[in-house]
């Protein structure tokens, strides 16, 4: 029988608030930059050709120095991607509105067709996925434009790429350039059309090479450079074969995930402070100095 009386009404409300509650993920992205992310308003995307819930959250938004914002997000998150934005100006109406993660819509990206324009590292979920485990991941399948790092509260892997690729990029493939000759992002192969057919590419894995039979790391131009410098992240389509790429953690541990950009800075100096990856092996890095802006 239903509940009919006020009381009943309300203690039938808190169960259903603490069923939805407990069908629903908490996510937490910080922006330990020393900067505004312009605009990166982290973007958030779901691709919904693969599922149709997302987070009730805002598109878009401004991220200041040391900022965070929490959402909760569907159980069955599918294809979620967020993403940072970077010199960002919507009053531009038409063309590019940001130098890097661009999309559709300005700063609340379209939910259908706003997805960013490379160069943008990426953070990828998708929950509830295959064998009940969450699949995530940080991509620069679409070259690089700021650091950043999944991590949970539940034990399972970080997935990373902490160091700025911008100012060791390969000439190549480096750019774009900020106001001032700073480069703020790094191409991928594919973007940066380097074999000049994005059709039928091994840089794009497209055509005849859209396989990962067909579309091997080896024939990637500066694979290396991404995977070697990140190798907790996704160095090109087909990388799950390293080992490194894909991350996964039993759905049933429920966790909850922080995606941190600049996930290693030292805000006092700016610099970064990551001598030891997630996994506790070295890079072999020496610190690199943050640009201020």
């Amino acid at each position: 029988m239903s509940p009919r009386t006020p009381a009943a009404l309300k203690r039938w409300a808190t169960v259903l608030a603490a069923v939805a509650a407990c069908e629903a993920r908490t996510f937490t992205v910080f922006n330990a930059c020393p900067f505004t992310i312009w605009c990166v308003r982290p973007l958030m995307f779901t691709d919904l050709t693969a599922g149709t819930a997302v987070p009730d959250f805002p598109t878009g938004w401004e991220a200041a120095p040391l900022s965070s914002v929490t959402f909760t997000a569907p159980d069955n998150w599918t294809a979620g991607r967020i993403w940072g934005r970077r010199d960002c100006n919507f009053s531009i109406t038409t063309g590019p509105t940001c130098l890097t993660g661009w999309c559709n819509g300005g700063l609340l990206c379209d939910p259908h067709t706003g997805t960013g324009v490379p160069p943008a590292t990426v953070a990828e979920w998708t929950l509830q996925g295959d064998g009940n485990r969450d699949f995530y991941d940080v991509s620069l399948v679409d070259g690089f434009d700021l650091p950043m790092a999944i991590t949970n509260n539940v034990g399972c892997s970080t997935a990373s790429c902490p160091v700025d690729l911008g100012p060791i990029c390969p000439s190549q493939i480096q750019g774009p350039f900020d106001s001032t000759g700073f480069p703020v992002g790094c191409k991928s192969a594919c973007f940066a059309n380097l074999d000049g057919d994005p059709t039928n590419s091994p840089n794009c894995c497209s055509g005849s090479f859209d396989t990962a039979a067909t579309c091997p790391s080896s024939g990637v131009e500066f694979y290396s450079f991404f995977k070697g410098n990140c190798p907790d992240a996704y160095g090109y389509a087909f990388d799950e074969s390293s080992g490194t790429a894909l991350w996964t953690c039993d759905s049933g541990l429920n966790a909850d995930y922080t995606l941190t950009f600049c996930p290693y800075v030292d805000v006092f100096p700016r610099t970064f402070i990551f001598l030891t990856r997630p996994s506790g092996r070295p890079t072999g890095r020496r610190p690199r100095p943050w640009r201020h802006r």
